[in-house]
């Protein structure tokens, strides 16, 4: 692993090599990380028989033959064509790979990225929620963000109309980091009508997508995305959410990750279900609850909701 994890850093061929093995569909995180273990350089992975690829468990010959296919001058030339509009890409095996993210199961194995990740963005809490917020919801996502910002949290979100730009804003406003996390290739900026926010989050953090910088956004990339912006912070809030929602689907990627998880006290059936299974209720935003959020959200310890919910907020 470390051969692989030096040649990914130093070696554009390598970095092509991963960047093309991730474009190959049917190819997860999981099987991406096999394929790392089984063989010493990226190069080889490209370079390695069809009967070699497909000893990899799941690993079918119609992939194999993905793998085979894949056009390293290609990749490279595109590559540097992104250079050129300032995105770079980020392999799990760099050290400038977010460390949040690296400890999860599914983390990306390849990330490209816009603006800069510094190292205090580990500090981070991601903000989410519904595309058709209430009043109060998009007052709150925005104040939350704020005063977390102001205390030295970076905020996730993923760039979506309603809670996700009031969080992004917010953290802008306070002067903080914000990062984005896109259900599209880096290139498409969804929804359009946040081109303007996008440019000012590049200046003030930075936006991250793991698919072909091309990708358009579809249900499937949106509800992926979730666990990486679960996975990029210590903790969630969920601001508003239905019961059947992407938010809900971030509140689930929270828990499997092991990462606090605070819901904002209101009628909507998402936060409710959350917080009686346990989530931390957040029933107004003030100086004393944004503190109480930060001491949870940098407890090392492992304590359960259930056992201080009732004297939080």
């Amino acid at each position: 692993m470390e051969n692989m994890m030096l040649k990914s850093k130093h070696t554009g061929k390598s970095i092509a090599a991963l960047v093309g093995l991730s474009f190959v569909n049917g190819i997860g995180p999981k099987m991406f990380e096999k394929l790392v273990d089984r063989f010493d350089s990226p190069e080889e992975i490209r370079n390695a028989s069809i009967d070699e690829l497909c000893k990899i468990p799941r690993l079918t010959s119609k992939i194999a033959e993905a793998i085979r296919a894949i056009n390293l001058g290609a990749v490279e030339t595109e590559l540097m064509a992104l250079e050129e509009f300032g995105i770079t890409v980020v392999t799990r095996y760099d050290k400038s790979y977010p460390q949040n993210l690296k400890t999860i199961s599914d983390a990306p194995p390849v990330l490209f990225q816009t603006g800069d990740f510094q190292d205090e963005d580990n500090r981070a809490v991601a903000v989410v929620g519904t595309r058709q917020p209430g009043q109060r919801g998009r007052k709150i996502a925005t104040e939350l963000a704020y005063g977390l910002a102001e205390l030295g949290f970076t905020i996730v979100s993923g760039l979506a109309l309603g809670i996700d730009t009031a969080a992004h804003q917010g953290a802008l406003q306070a002067g903080g980091r914000t990062i984005a996390v896109l259900g599209s290739g880096i290139k498409v900026i969804h929804p359009n009508q946040n081109q303007g926010l996008a440019e000012e989050i590049r200046r003030s953090g930075a936006i991250f997508s793991e698919l072909h910088p091309n990708t358009r956004p579809a249900t499937g990339t949106l509800m992926s995305r979730d666990r990486i912006i679960s996975g990029l912070a210590l903790g969630t809030i969920i601001v508003e959410a239905n019961e059947n929602s992407g938010s809900m689907d971030t509140a689930k990627r929270t828990r499997i990750q092991r990462r606090k998880l605070f819901a904002v006290a209101n009628e909507n059936k998402g936060n409710r279900k959350l917080i009686a299974e346990g989530a931390y209720p957040i029933a107004d935003v003030t100086q004393a609850s944004l503190k109480q959020i930060a001491e949870i959200l940098t407890m090392t310890d492992m304590k359960t909701p259930d056992e201080s919910q009732i004297s939080l907020f």
